[in-house]
């Protein structure tokens, strides 16, 4: 396993999460304390230390994340898999500009590590599609990423 360690992200990483992508996001759950996960596709690091994603208000994540401020967030890119640790540092329950209840987390990064495994190599990235309207999902999405942005 090459472990890369670092407290910010790096440029090329920091070039990946411009726009929405697939990550994997883990949470230690408030009820029974075992780790969980959830996918999300709305991300944006706004500068090297700071993540922010919207949440659905009705999410468990928002109760994992009130309860205990630690999370992982999963990202495979640039070839490998990475691990992208830190702490909630706020959140909004509204994300203005947005027709659905989302919630802005905002995430300081604390560590990056490069979590794949020894001799290979991520050779295609992840992709999925909305199964909904298309033209409401591309709405929907420029509108979160907006307010992400903000």
């Amino acid at each position: 396993m090459s472990e890369t360690v670092a407290t910010s992200l790096s440029e090329s990483l920091f070039g990946l999460m411009q726009q929405e992508r697939f990550l994997t996001l883990a949470t230690i759950d408030h009820e029974t304390g075992a780790p969980s996960l959830g996918s999300i596709s709305w991300v944006v690091a706004t500068t090297h230390q700071t993540v922010r994603i919207a949440i659905d208000n009705r999410s468990r994540i928002l109760a994992n994340l009130q309860k205990t401020p630690s999370v992982s967030l999963h990202l495979l890119g640039n070839g490998s898999s990475y691990e992208i640790a830190g702490r909630v540092a706020s959140i909004e329950e509204r994300l203005d500009g947005v027709p659905l209840k989302l919630a802005k987390v905002e995430i300081v990064v604390e560590t990056v590590r490069d979590i794949m495994f020894y001799g290979s190599r991520i050779s295609v990235d992840p992709e999925y599609e909305k199964t909904y309207d298309k033209n409401a999902a591309a709405k929907l999405d420029a509108q979160v990423m907006t307010a992400l942005k903000k």
